[in-house]
């Protein structure tokens, strides 16, 4: 039956597609969140839907699209440069094998985040997407915040619909992403157009944004929790009433501190002493390590390069009763963990010129997406008032990532690429607009100077 559903589900949007061309933009989307081809038994397995959904896309858009204003920016010719440097390790990768692999869905999300801003060329295909987002990851994170209000969840515990520890659906991965797009969620209760403001929206988006703030309890993630903390000092910076709203919602916290899982609270613990706990301790030593490989390595070692690392590290813990607490030190020997750490994962398998390119893309977005806040915020036309806090959601959210990022190898992550491409388009969009409004074509040559 569930298989039954999804086949018509995706029949109707490829149907839909054939009228109006970006809706198999959106198809792409939803098929490269949600995955619906791992939550179906047996008909979507057999079938290539992300390459014809994405095929449809790209011809949909050539045959249909107005392409005369057509530009690339900056940070899409850095995300081309990636996808040949990364292209270029993969061919001379440690392991060969292992790097195909990743490489197999690595080049399509780098491909579609270039490709997306050329089919985002409205504020109407713009809100589309942060839509489609934000209902794609809901559906995993709803999921999750009704089974930890039913059972309190646990640390690789939660089920997200499917038992499959990758993509959104493992632990601070969806964490990360659940408190990344909580701005983005109160923008569309906001600004939207396909879903006008109104009391039962903000509703509905107050109440997703309280399963939002569930995940992190649910996975007992602490990745999700500093992220939490990270959101909240950032919206701090922009409420009026900051003292306020500052004070009630540390009233709201330590008040919810007795109904959290009691499990929940004694791994948060743990974040004050990463020696005490062996994921921290690893992921520690394994940092360690590709710094130390990196030296050695500067070009990287292609995908999963991490393989290859051995070491040994101090794990401390406290035995014995409460007050008559012996200190125990355990050598402990590891080989072949993950970075995890997105920082660290592009340093390690694509070298520094690899990992600076990442960081150019991520640094040039938030500093992009700052200017039109503010920017626009200074603008009296009604009819941008949405700009200003789109490029604030927006940037916030990338700032959360980039924290969670910290802890998680998620430097392909297909959502944030998406959420990349989402400040792209606003700034080829913006940049659009305001040259109609100077009059000046949008290919026009740049005039020449008195002495030339």
């Amino acid at each position: 039956m569930r298989d039954l559903f999804f086949v018509a589900f995706l029949g109707a949007f490829f149907l839909l597609g054939l009228k109006r061309s970006f809706l198999l933009v959106l198809t792409y989307a939803y098929i490269d969140i949600v995955a619906p081809q791992r939550l179906s038994y047996f008909l979507l397995n057999s079938i290539p839907i992300s390459a014809i959904a994405f095929g449809l896309a790209v011809v949909g858009w050539m045959i249909a699209d107005d392409k005369a204003e057509l530009r690339i920016s900056t940070r899409q010719v850095l995300m081309i440069v990636l996808l040949a440097w990364c292209g270029y390790t993969t061919l001379h990768a440690d392991f060969p094998v292992e790097a195909l692999t990743k490489w197999a869905w690595v080049w399509k999300a780098l491909v579609f985040a270039i490709f997306l801003p050329f089919t985002l060329r409205t504020r109407l295909r713009m809100e589309a997407l942060a839509l489609v987002m934000v209902l794609c990851a809901s559906s995993i994170i709803i999921t999750g915040g009704i089974k930890t209000l039913l059972s309190g969840g646990g640390y690789g515990v939660l089920n997200l619909m499917i038992d499959d520890n990758s993509g959104l659906y493992e632990g601070s991965t969806i964490s990360t992403v659940a408190i990344a797009i909580i701005p983005l969620i109160l923008w569309l209760t906001n600004y939207g157009t396909i879903f006008p403001p109104s009391r039962l929206l903000k509703l509905a988006g107050w109440a997703l944004c309280g399963a939002c703030l569930l995940i992190p309890i649910g996975t007992e993630t602490r990745t999700g929790l500093l992220c939490i903390l990270l959101l909240g000092g950032l919206m701090m910076m922009h409420m009026q009433r900051r003292i306020v709203y500052g004070t009630l919602i540390a009233i709201a916290a330590f008040a919810a501190i007795p109904f959290l899982p009691s499990s929940f609270t004694s791994r948060m613990d743990t974040i004050e002493s990463y020696q005490s706990d062996e994921s921290a301790s690893t992921r520690v030593a394994v940092w360690q390590w590709t710094i130390q490989y990196v030296k050695d390595h500067p070009f990287g070692g292609g995908f999963d390069a991490y393989l290859s690392n051995s070491f040994r590290y101090e794990k401390t813990t406290l035995e014995g009763p409460p007050g008559a607490q012996t200190v125990e030190r355990n050598i402990v020997v590891d080989h072949g963990r993950a970075y995890h750490s997105a920082y660290f994962e592009m340093l390690g398998e694509q070298g520094f010129f690899g990992f600076i390119l990442w960081a150019l893309i991520h640094g040039m977005s938030l500093a992009r997406t700052e200017w039109i806040r503010r920017h626009y915020k200074r603008r009296d036309d009604p009819t941008k008032a949405w700009v200003a806090p789109l490029a604030l959601a927006l940037q916030q959210g990338h700032l959360v990532y980039l924290l969670g990022a910290a802890f998680v190898g998620i430097a392909f992550q297909t959502f944030v690429f998406m959420m990349l491409a989402l400040q792209i388009a606003l700034s080829t969009y913006l940049a659009r607009q305001r040259r109609h409004e100077e009059g000046v074509p949008i290919f026009a040559p740049r005039p020449q100077s008195a002495t030339a």
